[in-house]
């Protein structure tokens, strides 16, 4: 604890069925982070995690509600500390980075610290799940301006404002994204710093579905456009309207200006209902924008109201 200036550190692991790994990832992050507490918050495991976490000296808390998402919303909720170091239980992420992943944080006065994953391991990070993170990544690079080139890593250190900030709305495996679009959206300070990744060990199993929580993913990316880009989000829909709406318009003016009738009916009223549909759209979206402007001003209060990361005064 003195070497990080008395600040209480908190170890979060998020866990279900890893009876094969909790009890070395509890002792490694006890070892590297002296003076950390490490809370496991087991979420229904069958196979006795919960027991061999305690036994290696974790405090051990349920959760009943399954997903990723719900077990990180009742850690931010419960845990009171003013660093947070979040890891996986599975035993892929190396235990012995977090002391550096502290000292950026708190050199830096940073938000978030995110370990990016590096493997030469084929097991480890297989080509679908990275070429799957390197596009949802772009996807987000996309949408909200600068990003991670691991934004889905499960190791990330956080300052006390970061996480009592945090609105946790996700529920499984995409609540990276959501940490991720959360430092994004409030222009946080973030870092992002290489660490080793290994395969998982013999007996312990994924539980990421690579096509099911991929597709969750892009939803939840989406979700976070209309919520935090309504203007933008609402205008794309506009524009196509409109440009539908003008492509079937023309045939049905050419036949106008050469004979003075309109004989496709039809196809005039749904160009007027496109482009009536579309004016609609973009009137939401102003309206949504202002909503969501004082929305976010409201999140930058309470992520104001902690002070931010202090690093360690060296004693002369």
């Amino acid at each position: 604890m003195h070497e990080w200036g008395g600040q209480r550190i908190a170890v979060l692991v998020p866990c279900y069925n890893e009876a094969a790994t909790i009890g070395d990832v509890v002792r490694d992050f006890r070892r590297a982070l002296p003076g950390a507490v490490v809370h496991v918050f087991d979420n229904s495991s069958s196979d006795g995690t919960a027991g061999i976490a305690r036994d290696a000296g974790a405090l051990v808390r349920a959760v009943s509600d399954q997903g990723k998402g719900n077990v990180i919303r009742r850690m931010f909720a419960d845990v009171d500390a003013d660093i947070y170091v979040m890891v996986d239980g599975d035993g892929t992420y190396d235990a012995g980075a977090a002391p550096q992943l502290v000292a950026a944080l708190l050199a830096g006065g940073l938000d978030m610290v995110v370990g990016a994953r590096v493997s030469d391991e084929r097991a480890a990070y297989r080509p679908g799940h990275r070429f799957g993170n390197r596009l949802l990544t772009q996807c987000v690079a996309t949408l909200f301006g600068r990003t991670f080139t691991d934004m889905l890593s499960g190791y990330r250190v956080f300052s006390r404002r970061f996480v009592k900030s945090f609105p946790a709305h996700s529920a499984g495996f995409e609540t990276e994204t959501e940490l991720t679009v959360h430092a994004l959206e409030l222009r946080m300070p973030v870092a992002e710093v290489a660490t080793l990744y290994g395969a998982r060990p013999e007996g312990s199993e994924s539980k990421l579905n690579t096509w099911a929580d991929g597709l969750r993913i892009l939803f939840m990316i989406a979700r976070l456009f209309k919520a935090e880009r309504p203007l933008l989000f609402f205008s794309l829909g506009f524009a196509g309207c409109a440009l539908l709406s003008v492509l079937l318009a023309i045939p049905v003016l050419d036949d106008y200006l050469r004979t003075g009738l309109v004989p496709r009916l039809p196809t005039a009223l749904l160009c007027a209902a496109l482009m009536l549909f579309g004016a609609i759209l973009l009137t939401c979206g102003i309206v949504l924008d202002t909503v969501t402007r004082g929305r976010a001003e409201m999140k930058r209060f309470a992520y104001l109201l902690h002070a931010a990361p202090r690093p360690p005064v060296e004693q002369g």
